[in-house]
């Protein structure tokens, strides 16, 4: 599953490679774009589903039925994802950005079967020259969910707009030129091996 699956790169990959894949989205326009994307013959066969939905409330998904997540978040409100859809996350400042993302892990923990993987990727963000360490915070409410931190792949970030906008200015800080890949893991249930 993909919860925030935008164009459908997730979902073109998994029909490549054969596997049954759902994909989730706020903004009808992608939904739209993941359906044209996704529209090519395949030799391989896979299910391949498209709703349109919020990360936050994936209410048609029974508990325990997801052996995968695969995902890529906003980075709060640094580029809007569409121009007035209330559930989008792009829309949320920092501060609020960080209770959404602890919803989606929630909601991530529920739907993944024990000894599922959950990875996503997201990077940090800059605020009046100031880091703020969004990709570790939400990292830490994927782990608050439940779920337990396997790897941490560091991801060279190669098109990042502002690196145009800075360059031959001056400035005082790093450019920020890496996305955190987690992988996390939702542990087999203590109830499997209690005594009763």
């Amino acid at each position: 599953m993909d919860p925030f699956v935008g164009s459908g790169t997730t979902l073109i990959e998994a029909k490549l490679l054969g596997r049954n894949a759902v994909g989730v989205d706020v903004n009808p326009d992608s939904i739209k774009l993941s359906n044209s994307n996704l529209n090519f013959m395949c030799p391989e066969t896979s299910k391949i589903f498209i709703r349109q939905g919020n990360a936050r409330k994936l209410l048609f998904s029974k508990n325990n039925c997801i052996d995968l997540i695969c995902t890529h978040p906003p980075y709060a409100n640094i580029i809007r994802y569409s121009k007035d859809i209330q559930e989008d996350m792009s829309h949320l400042s920092y501060e609020n950005f960080q209770n959404a993302i602890s919803e989606v892990a929630k909601e991530s923990f529920r739907i993944l079967k024990e000894k599922g993987i959950c990875t996503f990727m997201i990077g940090d963000i800059r605020r009046k020259g100031y880091v703020l360490p969004l990709g570790m915070i939400s990292m830490q409410k994927f782990v608050d969910a439940g779920l337990v931190l396997k790897e941490i792949v560091i991801k060279e970030q190669h098109n990042c707009r502002s690196a145009d906008y800075w360059d031959g200015r001056k400035r005082n800080f790093l450019l920020l030129a890496h996305e955190y890949i987690f992988v996390l893991e939702k542990p087999v249930s203590r109830a499997q091996f209690s005594d009763h």
